[in-house]
């Protein structure tokens, strides 16, 4: 599905980048404030992100914390939803408010050009005097480089499916966030998997007391704590949550628990305490890389990373949005990145007032 409004390509006050929900999030308040804009979305459909996830995927946020502002996520509140109806969800929202979608418009190279941006698509060049940069966190997938044999099957996390798509025999699963976990849980079922991992992961239970964790963590304000708080800079010094998958379930699901990965080479993986293991298939749940090597605006980027307050760049009239600690530990996920795509809506509307040709 593709919308579009009626201005022209080359006369928009706002061009969003990036359709997934800190896009579109961000489209639903520039909606309400009549702004002429486009969401340019390099997939080729609604949600295609998402889609491309492995089939097992559900969400470790229930229903009741999934929504985007203005729409509620569909079904029981205390569920928890599957990466295709997440996907369904974000094609659902782009109808409901017939928010302008450009699919198949992957920006290449984002420039400054006079007082606004020229953003150079796969279809053509797009101006707009702001541009919110709303690509997400999952950009170039990290793989180490090793030594290992050819006939080693070896593939990213982002490219795994289903256990049907691996050769027959044992896995090594290296990562310790949420998808190295379940992964490894899930091939687990069918074959021998170990799973190398740092130690140093923050492993949380699902529920607590009866509790989903994210109720506990929403109701204590520990989701809203700003990340220059003390407790902010407390949770984010601790990394990333690992939800669910802990240490017992995947014992019990019959997972080899190894230490940290320290070199791979030939058919053997060797480990952090010294022990070794003859791999036939490696699956790399070792996350992304950031890449915004096509942003070409001065002040921008910090040593390659969005430099920012609060998603406010210091290059005028660009914003970022949907990154990891943002400003709360919700920027990045689906049902809080709303607050934040609030606070840009109000610092895009301000600037667009005392922008001379639309200034009273």
């Amino acid at each position: 599905m593709t919308t579009t409004t009626s201005t022209s390509d080359h006369d928009l006050d706002v061009a969003v980048i990036g359709g997934g929900q800190a896009g579109l999030a961000m489209a639903w308040h520039l909606r309400r404030l009549g702004l002429r804009f486009a969401v340019l979305d390099a997939g080729s459909e609604i949600g295609a992100a998402w889609r491309s996830r492995w089939d097992s995927l559900r969400l470790f946020t229930p229903a009741r914390y999934d929504s985007l502002p203005g729409l509620p996520f569909p079904g029981p509140p205390d569920r928890y939803p599957t990466k295709d109806e997440v996907a369904g969800y974000l094609r659902d929202y782009v109808a409901a408010f017939d928010l302008p979608v450009r699919l198949d418009s992957r920006v290449t190279r984002l420039s400054r050009e006079g007082d606004g941006h020229a953003l150079v698509t796969e279809r053509g060049t797009v101006r707009a005097r702001q541009v919110v940069v709303a690509t997400g966190p999952f950009q170039s997938p990290r793989t180490p480089a090793t030594g290992l044999d050819p006939a080693v099957t070896q593939l990213h996390s982002s490219s795994y499916r289903n256990p049907d798509g691996l050769p027959l025999g044992p896995v090594l699963v290296v990562g310790d966030g949420n998808s190295g976990r379940q992964i490894a849980r899930e091939l687990a079922a069918t074959r021998h998997v170990e799973l190398a991992t740092a130690g140093a992961a923050a492993v949380v239970p699902q529920r607590l007391l009866g509790r989903d964790l994210f109720w506990w963590l929403d109701r204590s304000g520990l989701l809203g704590a700003p990340a220059s708080s003390r407790i902010g800079q407390r949770m984010r010094a601790r990394g990333e949550l690992v939800v669910g998958t802990t240490d017992r379930m995947l014992r019990d699901s019959g997972v080899i628990l190894r230490p940290r990965l320290t070199a791979a080479d030939g058919t053997a993986a060797r480990f952090a305490d010294g022990t070794r293991t003859d791999v036939d298939t490696v699956v790399w749940a070792t996350g992304y890389r950031p890449d915004h090597s096509w942003i070409d605006v001065d002040g921008a980027l910090a040593y390659g990373l969005p430099a920012h307050e609060r998603g406010v760049s210091p290059a005028p009239g660009l914003y970022f949005l949907g990154l990891p600690w943002q400003h709360t530990r919700g920027s990045a996920l689906l049902g809080f990145v709303g607050a934040d795509a609030a606070h840009l809506a109000e610092q895009i509307a301000t600037r667009h007032s005392r922008t001379p040709a639309h200034a009273s």
